[in-house]
């Protein structure tokens, strides 16, 4: 009985885990839009300072309850020794959310290449994409209009799957809600390609 009692319990009360990768180049605002997540949809959530936000090595994870489902955030490195990494993560996750900096014109092309490169994974196909043009509150920065077809260029490998770019200072915290409120739909939406993970999932 107590069994029983125990699995309906956390039945009504477990919720569905999904996990979403942040990924793009070094400095293009990873960590600090994962902090404004965080800080946007955790209540009582004190974020760190911006200036104690540093270059992230590795992996930082984050985790947000919205809409009645838990969202489990990859934060990956973005220096070019890191990013033969980020593939090992591709299979287990349910959507990727890509970060590019709009203020580094010169960058550009190297994170549409980047962006290719991840896109282009046999084990990434018919997962959401989240594209957010970042540093929106820097004066002469890249908008969506700048952004959206260059990385338009690559709808032959984007393919038949939810994809939007939209414009966000992870900095300030602007577009934040609105992304990830899209992309809880889009997972939802997509759970019977890649359903969501046990709650002991690790």
């Amino acid at each position: 009985m107590y069994t029983l009692l125990s699995g309906l319990y956390k039945h009504l009360v477990q919720k569905d885990d999904y996990f979403l990768l942040i990924l793009g180049l070094d400095n293009a605002g990873k960590s600090t839009y994962l902090e404004a997540a965080k800080t946007k949809f955790k209540k009582d959530y004190k974020s760190l300072n911006a200036s104690k936000i540093t270059t992230t090595v590795g992996l930082n994870i984050g985790q947000v309850d919205v809409s009645g489902i838990r969202i489990n955030f990859w934060d990956l490195g973005g220096q070019e020794d890191l990013q033969s990494l980020w593939d090992k993560y591709y299979a287990e996750c349910h959507a990727v959310i890509y970060v590019v900096d709009s203020a580094d014109r010169e960058r550009m092309d190297e994170s549409k290449e980047v962006f290719d490169r991840v896109i282009g994974s046999e084990h990434l196909i018919g997962v959401p994409l989240l594209v957010l043009a970042n540093k929106q509150d820097i004066p002469d920065c890249m908008g969506v209009r700048e952004v959206k077809p260059i990385f338009n260029q690559s709808a032959h490998l984007i393919g038949r799957r939810d994809c939007m770019v939209m414009p966000v200072s992870a900095l300030h915290g602007d577009g934040v809600h609105e992304g990830i409120d899209w992309l809880v739909e889009c997972v939802k939406r997509n759970a019977a390609n890649r359903p969501p993970k046990d709650a002991d999932f690790s």
